[in-house]
């Protein structure tokens, strides 16, 4: 007996208010519901997101009275889905937002809240400059969501970079590995669908990342291609660079046959911290 499960990313484009969000989420998400999909993903601040020089500028609200996130909780109950709120803008205690992927159950519940660890300040060139850190309090607590169906490890955007956080997530026990981004276009072309490939087969777990797509309001450019990649680096879908969905039925037990096969996960051997060669010192 096979742990098969229909999964589906939401490729949404960036909208600067949460009703334009809402507009831009809920129809993607019905269609993917219609389609058989049991779990929903969705990108990195799928509630809203613009941009202010170098900044990100979202639209923010208390967690509790958020406008997208209670349509989304809505949406699940009426439609009896799981759904990978991939994040959005949460207000923070110090006049910062927090950067907040949320899990949504079947009966409209929130069941984990992940909160972004790792910050893009980054200067790709003199004209396309991010510091996420001024605007936004990095959380710093690696999370897994247990849904029943998959145990899904949560990470987001630039996390995708830092490979120990995949793995302590995989050892964890996640089964699925999720990073919902809004990658730059410039760096989405280089690196993307080389670092979800090899947090796949690093991991030996699937890798599902569901990405904004095309202009940001304020600035910048999302480079969509949501990706979902099987435990051996196969890309079973991409969502290319136009807004829509993709999905794939996915067996949960090719895990543990990808692990037995290659079972890096429990080969890790102890190692000194790296020293300066000074052997050929005169």
């Amino acid at each position: 007996m096979t742990r098969a499960l229909t999964i589906a990313c939401l490729q949404t484009r960036a909208r600067p208010t949460f009703q334009s969000a809402l507009d831009e989420a809920l129809p993607l998400a019905r269609q993917a519901v219609a389609g058989g999909a049991q779990i929903l993903f969705l990108p990195e601040y799928c509630g809203g997101l613009a941009t202010d020089g170098p900044a990100v500028a979202p639209p923010v609200a208390d967690e509790a009275a958020h406008p997208f996130l209670k349509a989304m909780l809505g949406f699940a109950a009426e439609h009896g889905v799981w759904i990978n709120l991939g994040s959005i803008a949460v207000a923070g205690a110090d006049g910062r937002i927090i950067n907040r992927g949320l899990m949504l159950d079947p009966q409209g519940r929130i069941t984990g809240r992940y909160d972004k660890i790792h910050m893009f300040d980054v200067t790709l060139s003199a004209n396309e400059v991010y510091r996420e850190s001024a605007t936004v309090t990095p959380g710093d607590c690696a999370v897994i969501h247990d849904t029943g169906l998959a145990r899904i490890g949560h990470t987001i955007c630039y996390d995708l970079r830092f490979a120990h956080l995949f793995r302590a997530l995989a050892q964890g026990g996640a089964e699925i590995l999720c990073c919902p981004a809004a990658f730059t276009a410039l760096t989405g072309a280089a690196h993307w669908h080389v670092l979800n490939r090899a947090r796949a087969i690093e991991t030996t777990r699937f890798v599902v990342s569901a990405g904004m797509v095309g202009p940001v309001p304020g600035g910048g450019e999302t480079y969509g291609h949501s990706l979902i990649v099987d435990p051996w680096g196969r890309v079973l879908a991409d969502g290319g660079a136009g807004p829509g969905v993709i999905s794939a039925r996915i067996d949960l037990d090719l895990v543990a046959e990808t692990e037995a096969r290659v079972p890096s996960l429990g080969n890790d051997a102890p190692f000194a911290p790296p020293q300066r060669d000074l052997s050929g010192a005169a």
